[in-house]
């Protein structure tokens, strides 16, 4: 059994995180187990069922907090256990930080992966700074370049690397999220929004996810359908802000704030629609996931991209349209939309290259180098 040491999971189970998990849980473990850095004692997300499945948790501070600490308890950290690795898997949205390739680098790990899971700068300027610069330097440190699309790797690498990137699918686990439509009616019945049409958006609250726009939308569509209701999964920065938005609005008893969930499945099979309208993506797990369990999807034009539609009833809408075109398709798909089939689910995502059974052998035999 070869040990491969990862990092890219933090305390909020968003897509990168979903993306490990999907992974780790659908390879041999007799043959390959993940250990993890993590930049925060807190404890990461899923860390209870890593710890089940037989990975280690490395806990040490983060560079912003404490960077004297942290460079010295890394730095030890590989001195003295690099030699028990195979291989480095480093998940990042930017390339602000890659002391993890040079460590990995200078203590001998011979495999050193970095991944790409974002299209554009999400942090402030001097990351993006940062960014830049380790651009230029990464083909000193890393040995494989990998990408979850190919707007990705266009904003991530630099162009002399382009050919030696691979992109690897954010495959997902289609039977963890097919629509349920026992967990549907629980769940509505517990909101009391049972016979409600309820769109719902997931992920972090934050710029990102233009969820102010999300909410933007609701209102003017809120105007045409009284029985219209909003959740938003997830927990961030911008909740305070959106939050008063809806206050502002007047909506707070059709606007739910659903905060950090783990049943993914529950909150899809609840929705009539997802709407996904981020300002950038790198290849969204959560669009993924909502097509994973059949539901009609309006996403952002130009900005997810093009590979995330797997379905026939996923429509990408311009940003740059008035409010009232997104309202006007919300309306068209209540009236003609459909929710698929788990058997033509199925059968598109394997199809596609996205069902995690398939795609986990693949990458295992990727990490060992097979």
């Amino acid at each position: 059994m070869k040990r491969i040491l990862v990092f890219g999971m933090t305390e909020n189970p968003g897509g990168v995180e979903s993306v490990i998990m999907n992974y780790y849980r659908n390879m041999d473990r007799s043959k390959i187990q993940f250990d993890f850095l993590c930049n925060s004692y807190n404890p990461i997300a899923f860390e209870d069922e890593l710890v089940k499945m037989g990975a280690a948790m490395i806990h040490f501070p983060a560079r912003s907090q404490n960077f004297f600490s942290y460079k010295k308890k890394l730095n030890r950290f590989f001195k003295e256990h690099a030699k028990d690795y195979v291989a480095i898997w480093v998940n990042v949205c930017s390339l602000a930080n890659i002391d993890y390739l040079i460590l990995a680098k200078k203590y001998g790990i011979e495999k050193r992966i970095i991944h790409s899971h974002n299209s554009q700068n999400m942090d402030n300027w001097l990351r993006g700074i940062l960014h830049k610069h380790f651009k230029k330097k990464l083909e000193q440190y890393a040995t494989d370049f990998w990408s979850c699309s190919e707007d990705a790797s266009t904003w991530f690498y630099d162009a002399k690397l382009k050919n030696q990137v691979v992109i690897i699918n954010n495959a997902i686990d289609v039977d963890a999220m097919a629509y349920n439509e026992k967990l549907r009616n629980d769940l509505r019945k517990k909101l009391q929004w049972e016979n409600e049409y309820i769109i719902g958006n997931i992920g972090r609250l934050h710029f990102q996810k233009n969820q102010k726009f999300v909410i933007n939308v609701f209102a003017g569509a809120e105007k045409k359908m009284p029985d219209a209701r909003l959740i938003l999964v997830g927990q961030g920065e911008d909740e305070k802000a959106l939050k008063e938005q809806v206050k502002q609005l007047g909506l707070e008893n059709k606007v739910l704030f659903a905060g950090k969930q783990y049943n993914i499945q529950a909150w899809l099979s609840a929705f009539d629609l997802f709407l996904f309208p981020s300002l950038f993506e790198g290849l969204s797990i959560a669009a993924l996931e909502a097509q994973a369990n059949g539901l009609p999807v309006i996403a952002a034009e130009k900005v997810i991209p093009m590979e995330v539609r797997i379905n026939s009833n996923f429509k990408f809408l311009n940003l740059n349209l008035p409010v009232s075109d997104w309202i006007e398709q919300i309306m068209i798909m209540r009236t003609n939309g459909h929710r698929e089939s788990y058997e033509t689910v199925r059968k598109s995502f394997i199809d596609h290259g996205y069902e995690i059974k398939n795609e986990a052998a693949k990458l295992q035999r990727k990490l060992l180098g097979e």
